[in-house]
């Protein structure tokens, strides 16, 4: 596990135990509030009526005695009887609070639910109610532990409480010994029930901090192992490896931001080994590009010194290649400051139409061929006007070149609202389907065996670079009954 995973996991992990520790101690000290506030309190549920109504039976078929047992032996709740001068019938203290409870009570002419008046078959007439506890809950015999450690204290003409009113308590072992009691069980082990009173406190907190350790190591490996294959996948790329490593679902659950990120790093590595095959393959291109030349100024110089008096055609050669190898170099330069390039030259206004029939009336004095320019209107762009100028020329030439017999090209313009189109056609033998996408690299040829010295296949490649520099694009598609139309659409000025 590397330093990430530890990072994760302690981060994790802390947050939850603080979770577990805040949440912990409120429920500890809402205990011990509970356990500080033991004084009793007036019982006005259903159990307490329930209770009372049994009081009443009790006394009215079994008499005192068999009320007195009843209440000493009450469970769930404790059961009070006051006699007509007050004093409770097992002896017992009545709180002043309970007392206070009983009085309003009585006041508020609601005694019938939580209060009742009971009458022995002797005539005597008795109060009862009932209390419950908000603190600690009773033991197995139904009794709060302070009461049954406390005794009974006598009131006045009050009577002892009978030995059943401590039954089931034993002072040498605490609440709560018996069976049911917190940490009875463990005396079955030989433990002390103090044992399973802390086992019974600590347990919880010891499962919430497996759980939250559990938690953590496995959210720690979740964002963890992703990470590491980025890591070992950056490192295969700085290697020169740069085969998609995050095709299938080997970071995370698919769809989950780990996994678009792995799914990134697989575009990124796929653009960058594009970037690299074309520079090996430009590289390649360049050098059997200048081979060329190179050799036949080799051969020129051989044949200069081997046969003097023809020195001045092998002169005439060498001037050629070297005219050719310069434009090569030009032309290189140039569609590398192109791609290099963020921003264009300074701007400006360019009459595009004036621009066009220019380039077409050089095509029209150099090469000899017939160009038609359709241009309805006035259009002006903006742009740096040397290179869009090397742009346009650029396709108007290679249609001259490749238009068939007679170089017969069209050049129109359609303007649009905010755009201009210039559509270059020429009724050449067009271009394969498949290598349409492909012409406008550098050194494409679409017939590489044809004597071609004139050319190296970057005017294309250049024009698209121009083209896209102003935010413009350029598209190549074959004419029906042949030929080639390129279309190049510029953003219009004004």
């Amino acid at each position: 596990m590397g330093r990430l995973f530890w990072k994760f996991f302690l981060s994790i992990l802390l947050a939850q135990v603080a979770a577990t520790i805040g949440i912990g101690g409120t429920i500890w000290l809402r205990d011990q509030a509970r356990q500080r506030n033991t004084e009793p309190t007036l019982d006005l549920g259903p159990p307490a009526v329930i209770m009372l109504d049994a009081a009443a039976a009790t006394l009215r078929h079994g008499g005192v005695d068999a009320l007195r047992d009843l209440a000493a032996n009450a469970r769930r709740m404790r059961l009070y009887v006051l006699d007509d001068q007050g004093h409770e019938l097992l002896g017992r203290t009545v709180p002043a609070k309970l007392r206070g409870e009983v009085e309003r009570n009585l006041e508020a002419g609601t005694q019938s639910h939580a209060v009742a008046h009971l009458s022995a078959p002797d005539g005597r007439r008795y109060l009862a109610f009932a209390s419950r506890m908000p603190g600690p809950r009773p033991g197995s015999d139904g009794r709060m532990p302070g009461f049954a450690q406390g005794g009974m204290a006598a009131g006045a003409g009050g009577a002892a409480a009978p030995a059943s009113a401590n039954a089931g308590f034993d002072p040498a072992r605490g609440p709560g010994a018996g069976p049911g009691g917190p940490g009875g069980g463990w005396s079955w082990f030989g433990l002390p029930p103090e044992f399973g009173r802390h086992v019974g406190r600590s347990l919880p907190i010891a499962a919430a901090m497996l759980a939250s350790f559990l938690f953590a190591a496995l959210l720690a490996w979740y964002f963890s192992r992703p990470i590491r294959a980025l890591r070992g996948a950056f490192e295969a790329a700085a290697a020169g490896d740069l085969a998609p490593k995050f095709g299938k679902p080997t970071m995370a659950v698919a769809g989950d931001e780990l996994a678009e990120l792995g799914h990134d790093f697989d575009r990124m590595s796929a653009q960058l080994r594009t970037l690299m095959e074309g520079q090996r393959r430009l590289l390649h291109d360049v050098s059997h590009e200048l081979r060329s030349p190179l050799a036949r100024l080799q051969a020129a110089i051989g044949l200069a010194h081997q046969q003097p008096d023809k020195i001045q055609a092998s002169l005439e050669r060498i001037e050629r290649e070297s005219v050719r190898m310069d434009r090569l170099v030009g032309e290189l330069l140039t569609l590398s400051r192109l791609e290099a390039a963020s921003t264009l030259p300074t701007t400006e206004p360019v009459d595009l139409v004036e621009m066009v029939d220019q380039i077409a009336d050089d095509a029209r004095f150099e090469a000899g061929a017939h160009i038609d320019v359709d241009a309805p209107e006035p259009v002006t762009v903006r742009g740096a006007p040397d290179l869009l100028w090397s742009a346009v020329e650029n396709i108007v030439r290679n249609a001259v070149k490749h238009g068939g017999a007679g170089g017969m090209v069209e050049v129109a313009l359609h303007p649009e609202p905010g755009l201009v189109h210039i559509e270059v056609l020429d009724r050449g033998p067009g271009i394969a389907e498949e290598h349409l996408g492909e012409i406008f690299e550098p050194f494409f040829r679409s017939n590489p065996t044809q004597n071609n010295v004139d050319g190296h296949g970057l005017g294309l490649a250049i024009a698209k670079r121009v083209i896209e520099t102003h935010g413009g694009r350029i598209a190549a598609a074959n004419r029906n009954g042949g030929g080639l139309r390129v279309t190049i659409t510029l953003p219009r000025e004004g």
